[in-house]
């Protein structure tokens, strides 16, 4: 008898539920992760869809726990450009399996061993791409992959769905992001600055000629603006969404 709990839309089911509570890109990393998981795949990936001039799967990748090795060595091989993959994003939005040793999705160019080899290595030859789009049109894909069997049809639906609400769901957390850094001053910025360069309120006060009074207050506002709970937090989030460097 066929367990209830374990199929793909009870499991789609559970997930969904945890979606609009992830407040960062690091939780929505450790959800990817576990998603993932729960169906057999390796790796994953969200992206965007790479403009025709692009050469670096890297650079439009919004998050992923491809190896590092892998993707660095897809990047130096310029393996982004003749990719049967992107080809079939590129012109259709319908969610599509693959198997890189087989079929349409196996290269016609001269890289095509070389890119079986690399992901054989990774055990990474065979998965899912679930093309997707944000609120204004933003186009991109979430992709599974690994060396289990091909996704049934269950588990296609299920995880285009999720696939749909991820990727929306990132795309708000990059608007609260950059709502965040432009609501703070200049002010604010500066004391974040030298908070993370290890300043206490008294040093930074004598750098900016202000009292400690006054410093404490910026990065008090600083911390509500960017939705933390403390000044430490406020720093690791400001440096993480680039408001300081």
């Amino acid at each position: 008898m066929v367990d209830m709990e374990d199929t793909p839309p009870r499991k789609g089911a559970r997930f969904l539920q945890e979606i609009a509570g992830l407040k960062t890109q690091f939780d929505m990393l450790r959800f990817m992760r576990r998603l993932a998981e729960s169906f057999g795949a390796r790796a994953f990936m969200v992206l965007n869809l790479p403009s025709k001039t692009s050469l670096e799967l890297s650079a439009n990748s919004v998050i992923t726990n491809w190896p590092v090795e892998l993707l660095t060595l897809y990047d130096r091989e310029g393996m982004l450009a003749g990719s049967p993959l992107l080809r079939q994003m590129r012109k259709s939005t319908v969610p599509f399996s693959y198997d890189l040793t087989a079929g349409d999705m196996r290269r016609s160019d001269a890289a095509a061993d070389i890119v079986i080899g690399l992901f054989e290595r990774f055990n990474m030859p065979r998965g899912a791409y679930f093309p997707t789009h944000d609120a204004s049109g933003l186009r991109g894909a979430v992709s599974f992959s690994g060396d289990r069997a091909t996704f049934s049809i269950d588990e296609m639906m299920t995880l285009a769905f999720l696939s749909t609400c991820i990727y929306d769901r990132l795309a708000e957390l990059r608007s609260l992001d950059a709502d965040a850094s432009s609501a703070l001053t200049d002010r604010e910025i500066d004391c974040l600055n030298w908070t993370a360069a290890g300043k206490t309120s008294v040093e930074i006060a004598e750098i900016l000629k202000l009292s400690e009074h006054t410093v404490n207050h910026y990065l008090n506002r600083a911390t509500k603006k960017l939705d933390t709970v403390n000044r430490t937090q406020a720093v690791a989030k400001a440096l993480r969404i680039g408001i300081i460097k």
